[in-house]
């Protein structure tokens, strides 16, 4: 018995996978190493592994991607992120938790420009973790904050995770941010309500407004930046042009408002742009590439067939398959990042999905809201492991508070889970289902 599960090909492939990520390995090198030494002992034909690496990311959908990171990076570099704030802590006063509160609202609308959560961590972290403690909030509630309010990156449009998405599902990614406006409002109500009550309980207050000079002239300071998603999303459902020429057109208004409207675009910060562009980008596109090939050897040997047999075997009952899925993305989630977690669960789920008959559209937000609550879920956390960085203190320091915020989040996936409607109604009333 034990001899035929070390030649069985589907061991291997998840041992070669697991015990490098534990060893933490990084998860694209732990795909790739699994996927070569698989194929390579089982001689599945190696000859097509160059190919199907690059037929991987040689897709126009993808090509989003980078354009996003850019406009992302661009726009916290030139001054945008930071006019922002200044706005929102000049609405919210010294309102109870009023400053927390715009820290959400701030990382809902900085997602609708860069698409990655992490990347809203660092960008809006150095300006909103040092202004909330100057205002009296505990340091690690402010982290928190931010680093929790930051997932909603990859569920406010535009999203990396949702472009992954409708590339492997062969679904609309236009559809795809549209379904999830109404459930990233409702996630960052509910994170809303979780930082007043706790700011309430401890009485963190903002800083008393200045003048209603001082908001206005904050107000056309951040004007500019405030028409980007504007510029973003109008341009897609107003059909003038695709999401990944969206991404393009992003990238040019930032390095607009950059050199002509603020002056802050010189060519030390290009460089600058350009070189984290570059890393960014390389990490996302390896993790993308190897995962693809990571997920055709999953279906190659049947580990695919094999999961998705066993969740229908346990229950006929959608509901219970459902909660099942979702403790599950939730675990991965606390151990990997959102793209490979698609790229390898995706393919297992696939068949699932249509054999209960369930929306794809519908399943693939909530799948993101899932995976978004994962990012600041220890023992990975990325986002906490990023305000963390920023802040000085430690995950352990940071998790603490957090955990309000996650359950907040949590509760907020299972009203969108229960009643899928909320995610579907928008782009059924936009006429894209």
């Amino acid at each position: 018995m034990i001899d035929s599960i070390f030649k069985d090909p589907v061991f291997w492939t998840l041992a070669l996978f697991i015990v490098p990520l534990i060893a933490r390995i990084p998860i694209a090198v732990s795909l790739g190493m699994a996927t070569i030494s698989v194929v390579w002992f089982w001689d599945m034909g190696y000859q097509m592994l160059s190919y199907s690496f690059y037929a991987g990311i040689a897709k126009v959908p993808l090509l989003a991607i980078p354009f996003f990171i850019l406009a992302g990076i661009i726009m916290e570099k030139v001054g945008i992120a930071a006019r922002i704030v200044k706005l929102i802590k000049e609405l919210v006063g010294d309102v109870t938790g009023g400053l927390a509160i715009a820290t959400v609202i701030v990382a809902a609308f900085w997602g609708a420009v860069s698409g990655s959560g992490p990347a809203t961590v660092a960008a809006l972290g150095l300006i909103l973790i040092p202004s909330m403690a100057q205002a009296g909030y505990d340091k690690a509630f402010a982290t928190a904050v931010v680093s929790v309010a930051s997932g909603l990156a990859i569920i406010i449009p535009p999203s990396i995770s949702f472009i992954v998405y409708g590339d492997i599902m062969e679904q609309s990614v236009g559809t795809l941010f549209a379904a999830g406006i109404v459930p990233g409002v409702i996630v960052a109500g509910f994170l809303c309500l979780a930082v007043y009550l706790y700011s309430r309980l401890r009485g963190f207050r903002g800083e008393p407004r200045e003048s209603l000079g001082a908001l206005l002239r904050a107000f056309f300071d951040a004007f500019w930046g405030l028409l980007t998603p504007v510029i973003i999303l109008g341009g897609i459902y107003g059909g003038v042009f695709t999401p990944t020429e969206a991404a393009a057109v992003a990238v040019f208004y930032g390095l607009f408002v950059g050199l002509v409207v603020y002056r802050t675009l010189t060519l030390r910060v290009l460089y600058e742009i350009l070189s984290e562009t570059v890393v960014s980008t390389a990490v996302v596109m390896l993790v993308v590439a190897c995962a693809g090939l990571y997920s055709w050897l999953g279906a190659t040997v049947g580990i695919i067939d094999k999961i998705a047999g066993l969740l229908l075997g346990v229950s006929d009952n959608p509901t219970v398959i459902l909660l099942m899925i979702n403790v599950i993305l939730l675990f991965a989630g606390m151990l990997l990042d959102a793209n490979s977690i698609m790229y390898i669960f995706l393919p297992i789920l696939i068949p699932i999905i249509r054999t209960l008959g369930w929306d794809p559209i519908w399943f693939g937000v909530m799948m993101t809201i899932n995976l978004a609550i994962g990012q600041v879920t220890p023992p990975v956390a990325v986002n906490l492991f990023v305000g963390a960085r920023i802040s000085g203190l430690t995950m352990e320091q940071i998790a603490r508070p957090a955990i309000g915020l996650i359950a907040a989040a949590i509760a907020a996936l299972a009203l969108l889970t229960a009643f899928p409607i909320l995610t579907t109604f928008l782009p059924r009333l936009m006429g894209l289902m």
